[in-house]
């Protein structure tokens, strides 16, 4: 989508982590690609939770870490032409924004917005009201959070995966996950709060109720293995479901002990960084699905834990784990997190990578000799 919208989508998202790695010759070509080619008075719609975290995020981590104020001045354009999604009768945020015409609208078939996408946008319009000096990006995503805060329809601080854009209450009522759709509002209530000093107690205690609410509702083992995982729950109804997209929840959890907090958070993270290895380790190719089933009840010790069902098994290159490996490792010194971490990077370089240059999602992760790449022409 962001490709073809001329936006760089990719070349943005990478910038900081070609400073990191000292590949200053690529950075200073992107660079030059940013100052002359990026332009976002573009009549096209994009998605204001991606554009945030990506094109925004990508732009202030590039700012923070060369102080050239190109990359702050393109971050205050971005963030100028995504506020008119907050133009809604609730101010909670439309899900897509016209960022030449200023207009914003909600998906065709709903005028729901997703709980994940409109929580997930704050850190970096905070920081974007810290930088300019400008309060008007943090009052916008700060209403929301404040109003998310007050919602009935949470269990046990848990929260369902759609909120209204005219009513401001959540939808779809009853049905809980830390998968697709809610993810990223719990990663973001922990990261809030160590952005704001540590002084915003709201968010510690709506993350710590959280945390307690997965652990009495949504936490189980796995059988033969007994692997701890995070299932989802239906008007009631346990399912043993895992998105892949859960695995950021053993990096927050240790970031959160590293801050202090109780320290079975740091335990439940060790648990949980097992299982989402497992992920990858008990798969042919060595690269996780979407999406796994565990075993509740096994035939045999040598039963695999994970199950995949045909639908759910691509790999569409997602973080989420090899982040969480690399908050495990540094919080803990323990070198089986790189080695699980090169190992996974190993099998993405052996089924996804492309000869002309970046990586593919991949159909099929249980068949090693034909994975199924879905694009030919490669994408980081």
């Amino acid at each position: 989508l962001f490709r073809s919208l001329g936006l760089g989508l990719t070349l943005i998202d990478s910038l900081d982590t070609m400073w990191i790695l000292g590949l200053k010759e690529e950075f200073n070509e992107a660079k030059k690609w940013v100052l002359n080619e990026l332009s976002f008075q573009k009549n096209v719609d994009v998605n204001l939770f991606e554009s945030t975290i990506r094109i925004l995020g990508g732009l202030l981590s590039t700012y923070h870490l060369t102080g050239d104020l190109l990359f702050l001045e393109k971050a205050k354009d971005i963030g100028d032409r995504l506020m008119p999604a907050f133009k809604t009768p609730s101010k909670i945020p439309y899900s897509d924004v016209n960022i030449g015409r200023g207009t914003a609208h909600p998906p065709r078939w709903t005028s729901d917005s997703t709980v994940a996408e409109v929580t997930s946008i704050q850190l970096e319009f905070r920081e974007l009201s810290r930088l300019t000096g400008d309060d008007k990006y943090q009052k916008a995503v700060d209403h929301v959070t404040k109003h998310v805060h007050t919602l009935s329809g949470k269990r046990d601080g848990l929260v369902p995966m759609f909120i209204n854009t005219n009513s401001g209450q959540f939808t779809h009522l009853g049905v809980y996950t830390l998968g697709a759709r809610a993810d990223s509002y719990y990663e973001y209530l922990l990261k809030q709060w160590i952005q704001s000093g540590k002084k915003e107690t709201e968010l510690l205690e709506d993350y710590m109720q959280a945390i307690e609410g997965v652990k009495k509702n949504l936490l189980r083992r796995s059988e033969p293995h007994r692997l701890t995982f995070v299932g989802e729950l239906a008007h009631s109804h346990f399912s043993p479901k895992m998105d892949h997209l859960v695995c950021f929840l053993p990096g927050t959890l240790a970031l959160g002990a590293h801050n202090g907090l109780t320290a079975d958070h740091m335990s439940l993270a060790t648990a949980l960084m097992e299982t989402c290895y497992q992920m990858y380790a008990q798969i042919e190719t060595g690269l996780s699905p979407e999406i796994v089933h565990f075993s509740l009840h096994a035939a045999n010790q040598d039963s695999k834990d994970v199950q995949v069902k045909p639908a759910d098994r691509h790999n569409l290159l997602r973080p989420e784990t090899v982040e969480s490996l690399l908050y495990m490792y540094r919080f803990t010194g323990d070198v089986k997190y790189q080695d699980w971490g090169w190992e996974i990077l190993q099998s993405f370089n052996k089924y996804t990578r492309v000869s002309t240059g970046g990586f593919t999602s991949i159909n099929n992760v249980q068949n090693p000799d034909n994975p199924e790449p879905s694009d030919k022409i490669g994408r980081a």
